[in-house]
């Protein structure tokens, strides 16, 4: 016996004859054929085995998906975001990954490292698109993994889960050559369901970005309602965009231009107030010459963002 996941969605074709009141009623006999359309059936099971079989490839090389699978992974994915709390409470062992930005090779290569799921539970702290050249693939094996484990496979929001921001460094460039325009919104209306916090043990607080100076109490993360996009300011767009400085005290400018830097009197006020040990964020690089713990505090330096990609105000 085979544990597969399978999950149905109706085509899309059909939506758009009830939805269209300007067209002609189909006779009855072409309704009858309508009707006995079969639906579309998503196996998750098998779209992770053909993401898998790359491994020991060459680097680079494509997975063949057609469209309807991977708009099952973003509606599938996106009813479990939507089910699951905007600021989760997880529980140890898991472990917890940084940027990953279409660097599928990568991914893979953690998980050889970490173990396959469901060898381990783990939580992504956002930004699986954008500049490497395998964002779908990427994107995909995570949403495949979220819909066949939801309570040990996590996925946060990163910054680059956002519209404004991957219509520029690379996602919706990969989505029109290899699919559509309109598979390129579909993944943005699943970006715009996913969880933007989680504390661990009720010790470890996990974002993107960091913190906002609009945050008083977690119950403003849980008050924030899904589907939406990024502000450019506030509670939300602080927790994807906002940096750690150990050079500043308080609240600091962000050379990103947008959202602020904070400083190690900030991260203590905040552990203090909420009884926690630590704050697990990604968002940066880390410098060759640095060596960083969990434990550590501050970030590294930005990474220098491409010319053509305008500073957010």
């Amino acid at each position: 016996m085979h544990d597969l996941a399978v999950f149905a969605f109706p085509p899309s074709f059909r939506l758009s004859l009830r939805l269209d009141k300007n067209r002609p009623r189909p006779s009855q006999s072409a309704r009858v054929r309508e009707m006995s359309q079969p639906e579309f059936e998503l196996n998750v099971d098998s779209l992770i085995s053909r993401l898998l079989e790359v491994r020991g490839c060459r680097p680079g090389k494509s997975v063949q998906m057609s469209e309807m699978e991977v708009r099952g992974l973003c509606l599938k994915s996106r009813e479990i975001f939507l089910q699951q709390p905007i600021l989760l409470e997880l529980e140890a062992p898991l472990k917890i990954c940084g940027d990953i930005h279409g660097q599928y090779t990568d991914l893979l290569r953690l998980f050889e490292y970490g173990g396959f799921p469901p060898e381990a539970n783990y939580l992504f702290l956002g930004d699986y698109v954008d500049r490497g050249k395998q964002s779908l693939e990427t994107i995909c094996l995570l949403l495949a993994y979220k819909i066949k484990y939801p309570e040990n496979f996590f996925l946060l929001r990163g910054n680059h889960e956002c519209a404004s921001i991957n219509r520029i460094y690379g996602f919706y460039d990969e989505c029109k050559r290899r699919y559509n325009i309109k598979l390129w919104k579909t993944f943005t209306d699943c970006f715009n369901c996913l969880p933007i916090a989680a504390i661990i043990d009720e010790k470890i607080f996990c974002c993107h970005g960091g913190l906002s100076p609009d945050l008083q109490t977690m119950e403003q993360i849980r008050r924030i309602m899904r589907p939406t996009d990024v502000p450019d300011t506030g509670l939300l767009c602080d927790l994807l965009w906002s940096d750690p400085d150990k050079d500043v005290q308080g609240w600091g400018e962000n050379d990103r231009g947008v959202s602020f830097t904070f400083g190690a009197d900030v991260v203590s006020k905040f552990l203090n107030r909420h009884d926690l040990d630590l704050i697990c964020r990604a968002h940066q690089i880390l410098k060759p010459s640095e060596k960083k713990t969990l434990y550590q505090y501050a970030g590294m330096a930005n990474a220098t963002p491409p010319k053509q990609a305008p500073k957010r105000k």
